[in-house]
């Protein structure tokens, strides 16, 4: 499925759907370049589940948790992992196979640990359509 994303307005709400949405268990893998609205997505997303308090890219922590109504939610961001071992360090797969739901930031940076079974939003920005506009593409892989 593709999306077309005309403002952060637009971003944000399609994640919050897709938070809304959302069952125990499920991996969400968001792929992009910096500054494409990976974060806005997010931010977004923990509002459809719940999540009160403020969402940021938890760039040096590698995980943030937040507590939603809903289901709790594990938000990656490992654009600065070095090596996967700091996957391992943190006990990754407590989260991955857990009640609550993963977003990951960067994701393609830990493709060998990745559940099979996730959901992968691909968010690419066309300047020839404007500034703000983005296509997100979701592709559910079983």
């Amino acid at each position: 499925m593709k999306i077309e994303s005309f403002c952060l307005e637009d971003t944000f709400r399609l994640g919050y759907n897709l938070g809304c949405n959302a069952e125990s268990g499920q991996v969400y893998c968001i792929y992009g370049d910096l500054g494409v609205g990976k974060t806005v997505f997010t931010q977004g997303f923990a509002k459809g589940l719940g999540v009160d308090e403020a969402v940021n890219s938890p760039t040096f922590t590698i995980v943030q948790e937040y507590k939603g109504e809903k289901l709790p939610l594990y938000h990656f961001d490992v654009y600065r992992i070095s090596d996967i071992s700091e996957m391992e360090e943190i006990g990754y797969e407590d989260y991955f196979y857990n009640e609550g739901v993963c977003l990951i930031e960067w994701a393609e940076l830990i493709e060998e640990i990745l559940p099979k079974k996730r959901t992968n939003i691909y968010i690419n920005k066309d300047l020839t359509k404007g500034f703000d506009y983005r296509i997100i593409e979701i592709k559910v892989e079983v």
